[in-house]
Formats: structure tokens, sequence, C-alpha cells
């Protein structure tokens, strides 16, 4: 089911975002008041008549949680449609279902290892389509050697996990003169920082396990979209596949997003105190963070983005080893996969979240760090982080 959720072109007279996230798609409950929106376990619903279903018929195909969180993340993209999956792998799955056979995919020279095995590994063999990399920050040289066949522009900006920004206005004017579509992952960002509907994307996806989510217990997907075509073969492609979320897990992406903007304000100054330690320290090679004025793609981050995020990498100078040991010496930030949650948690990419590109034109330095961030005390996360590159000098 479809629903437009309202008029992107009237975002003046909006209620700012933190008010929409609280209340958007989430009105008290019709018969009994609840302020909280009511978990809908059932999997299906009474017909007047044979043939005559009312809004909802089969929780696949519709459920009142899921379309509650459907709504609200569709205004806070500044979209009019939201779809809601099982992963964000499942909403991407839909994504790539898009394109027509025979034609290809374009990726940036950075993206998650699971968005890589995707399209390398399943799509890309399953329909006969061709996919490449191209460099983002050079769209003169892109033009001119843009291949025939690209029907879709994969972008991430922030990127995973090399936190590479680019210009989503100038892609996807790039893109459109070329018949592509331009699809951004907006998960390191968060609707609360950055909105690629309003510089031209045509679909915004989300892995919502992360940020939204906000506390590392719930796995979800989220594409938003301002195109009512668009739109009506998305939700074909969310039916006809059933890769759907249950209402809980709904519940609990809608629960974590009232809190987003408090989470990301906190998320973002810790990290800068981070990178303030990071940029300072003689073990570092380099720290990636799209606030630095040296950092690839500053300019654009600077420009579509309110803040520059919860994420920051970096390189050992010493190399793997070193960066190996500055992992395991932590003790706040925990060693674990994912992100974008209250806690910190750091890991090494190259081994563990990036393995699958290996040997690829994705593949990520042997040396390289990734933190999530968290909002725990900032001192402390300083302190912690501080010790472990102790670590890394002394041995």
């Amino acid at each position: 089911m479809v629903v437009r959720v309202g008029d992107t072109e009237s975002t003046e007279s909006r209620p700012g975002f933190e008010t929409r996230a609280i209340h958007d798609g989430q009105a008290p409950d019709a018969v009994t008041g609840a302020v909280v929106t009511p978990i809908s376990l059932a999997t299906t619903f009474a017909q007047t008549a044979v043939g005559s279903p009312g809004t909802y018929e089969y929780a696949r195909s519709g459920n009142p949680t899921r379309d509650a969180l459907q709504a609200c993340i569709a205004s806070l993209e500044q979209g009019s449609h939201g779809l809601a999956f099982a992963s964000g792998l499942a909403a991407e799955d839909a994504v790539l279902r898009l394109v027509t056979p025979g034609k290809g995919a374009m990726m940036g020279l950075d993206a998650y290892g699971g968005t890589y095995r995707l399209i390398s590994a399943v799509w890309g063999p399953e329909r006969s389509a061709g996919w490449s990399t191209a460099d983002f920050s050079d769209l003169t040289a892109l033009d001119a050697a843009w291949p025939d066949d690209v029907a879709l522009v994969w972008l991430e900006t922030p990127s995973n996990p090399m936190l590479r920004c680019t210009d989503i206005a100038a892609l996807a004017s790039l893109a459109h003169d070329h018949d592509a579509l331009l699809v951004v992952d907006n998960t390191f960002a968060t609707p609360y920082l950055q909105q690629p509907l309003r510089h031209g994307a045509d679909i915004v996806v989300h892995s919502a396990t992360k940020y939204l989510g906000g506390h590392s217990d719930v796995v979800g997907g989220l594409l938003v979209v301002d195109d009512d075509d668009l739109a009506q073969r998305l939700a074909y492609l969310q039916n006809a596949a059933g890769a759907v979320p249950g209402p809980f897990d709904c519940y609990l992406v809608l629960r974590g997003i009232k809190t987003l903007a408090v989470r990301m304000d906190r998320h973002c100054t810790n990290a800068r105190a981070i990178v303030d330690l990071l940029v300072r320290h003689p073990a570092v090679e380099r720290v990636l963070y799209p606030q630095l004025p040296d950092h690839p793609g500053h300019e654009a981050a600077a420009k579509q983005m309110s803040d520059f995020g919860g994420m920051v990498s970096f390189t050992m100078r010493d190399g793997a080893e070193r960066a190996k040991q500055v992992a395991a010496a932590t003790t706040l930030f925990t060693l674990a996969e994912s992100l974008g949650a209250v806690e910190s948690l750091i890991e090494h990419p190259g081994v563990m979240t990036h393995a699958s590109v290996a040997g690829s034109p994705l593949e990520v330095p042997d040396n390289l760090l990734r933190l999530s961030v968290g909002i725990e005390t900032t001192a402390d996360l300083v302190a912690d982080l501080d010790q472990a590159l102790g670590v890394a000098v002394i041995r």
C-alpha cells in the first residue's frame, strides 16, 4: 500500500525535525488514546464482503505499525513515500530489481561490503547485468567516460568506511543527463544531518539497524522516494518479494527515531573530541572525518550536511598489526561490527565489515580502523582511545 504523506514543496510550513520525529505517522490511537503507536500483530484482517478488503487485508501487504514508520521516515527525509524492509540489504535488493535486464549499475570507490557483495556477486550474475566503479570526485572525467549501460548510480555520502563525501546535486544532475537514477545511502548522515532528495536524489536508502534504531536491538531497512511511479514499483516489490519487517521491529525503529536528533547532536560532539585526539597523536597516520579541511569531499559535506556525523576512521602509522592492537586494547569502545548506536564501537574494516571487498577496486587499507562514536561521557571515550593508542606506541 502506498500513501502520500505530504507535499515536499511546502517544507517551510512544516514543524521542526524533532517534532516530526515524535509525531508524524504516530497520532494517538483512535480507540484507546495511547500516545505510543500500537504494535499490531494481526496477520489477517476482517473484510466486510467477498473481494472488498478494507485498508488492510494481509500483514505482508500492509500493517498499521509499519505504515506509521513509513510515514515518519518519509516526512523526515522530505519525501512523499516511505517503505520498510526486513534489513538494509533487503531494501537495497528491491532497488536493484528496478533496473531493466541488460542495464547496469555504477558504484563509487567506497561502499559497505554487504552492498558490494549484493551487487557484484548476487544481483549482477543473476541478472546478467554489468556493474562498475567510478571516482565521484571528478565528475567531468566521469561524464566523458560514462558507460552506456548504466541505469542506476549508487552513492554513499559519507561513505563506508573512508567517509568520502560527494556533491549529491552535481552527481544527480549528471546521472539524470545520462538517464540514470541516483540512489543515496544516507545511513551515516541520517535525515537529521542530510536529506538527499532535496539535492536531486531519486531514492534514499537506510539501514535502520544503525542510527535510526540507535540501540543495537533491531535489524531493518528503509527506502524513501518522492515519485509516485517509483513508489508504486517499489511497493509492488516489497509485497511480491515479501522481505518486510515484523511489527515489533517497526515499533523499535519508531522508538529510536524519536530521540534521533538529540542522539545525533551528542554523536557529533563526541566525534569532534575524538578527532581532536587523533589528529595530534603520533601513532596515527591519517584521520578521516568530513569536518577536516583536507578531507575528500569536505566542501560537499559542508554544503549539504548540517553537521559531520558520529563516524570517524583513521589509519595507523605502523601498519595492520598496530591497528589490530589498538582495536583489542579499548575498553569502552567495544570491538564489534555495525554502527550508529548509543554505545561506541571500534572495528578493523579490512578483516571485519569489508572483508568481501578484498582484491576489488573497493579494497580498504589494512591499517584502517573505523569508530562509531557513541553518546557516552566525552572525556571517558577520549581517555579510553588515548590509552589504547598508547599501547600501540609502546609495543
